[in-house]
């Protein structure tokens, strides 16, 4: 049996109140209305960080959950450039007082310490005390966004996971690293390197909207999560 027909079967098996298990405190399941997600954009940002988690929430929304995605930056609207040139029309501001069900920050160009990327933001003082305030219910960090989410002080102490590579790092500003694809800490959720966006997504989903929701875009994507889920 492949995984997705278990899942399917195990969804349509333990009814509507075992799947609502699956939300954890600090966001609103999807049953009693829309999640809304963030997704964090910059000069430098990895495209596949932010690509697959948008495919995996949009796709949630055309298996009948109840998901919006809007993809914000810093200041006024505009394009952001990524890591390999590709512009990104960003149609919204980021307003770390409005709040939201989730806020999501991707990586990219951590290894070009001076060029765009995670650094620039590293090094913003003022951008990452409003990310420690943001009033977000939950921070979601994939690849080297997560060290962004470490120097703004929210993974201190805490599991989290990151990209192989920068798992030293991470550890380095008082991390507890652990070594999973997508680890679950509430209302902090992280994933490693690159195409882990897509599992931290799909988690996210099978958490908020449902196992069978969760199934419907594995099937449309061809595409099934990887690893299991570390959760405390």
């Amino acid at each position: 049996m492949e995984r997705r027909d278990f899942l399917r079967l195990s969804a349509a098996s333990t009814g509507t109140a075992a799947l609502a298990s699956l939300a954890t405190a600090g966001t609103a399941s999807a049953a009693r209305g829309t999640l809304r997600v963030q997704i964090l954009l910059f000069d430098g940002v990895e495209e596949q960080d932010v690509v697959g988690p948008l495919a995996v929430l949009g796709h949630a929304g055309h298996q009948g959950g109840k998901a919006q995605v809007t993809l914000v930056k810093r200041g006024a609207p505009g394009v952001v450039t990524g890591t390999f040139g590709t512009q990104f029309a960003v149609p919204a501001t980021w307003n770390p007082n409005a709040g939201g069900d989730v806020l999501l920050v991707p990586g990219g160009g951590y290894a070009a310490k001076d060029g765009p990327g995670v650094n620039a933001l590293i090094e913003d003082e003022a951008f990452l005390r409003d990310l420690a305030r943001t009033r977000h219910a939950v921070i979601a960090g994939v690849c080297t966004g997560v060290l962004v989410l470490a120097a703004a002080g929210l993974t201190e102490g805490r599991p989290c996971t990151t990209h192989h590579l920068a798992k030293a790092d991470l550890a380095a500003r008082k991390a507890r690293v652990i070594d999973a694809r997508v680890v679950d800490d509430g209302d902090l959720v992280t994933a490693g390197g690159v195409t882990s966006g897509l599992d931290l997504a799909l988690w996210l989903v099978t958490r908020e909207l449902g196992a069978e929701v969760a199934v419907g875009v594995e099937s449309v994507l061809e595409y099934e999560q990887r690893g299991a889920v570390w959760r405390r």
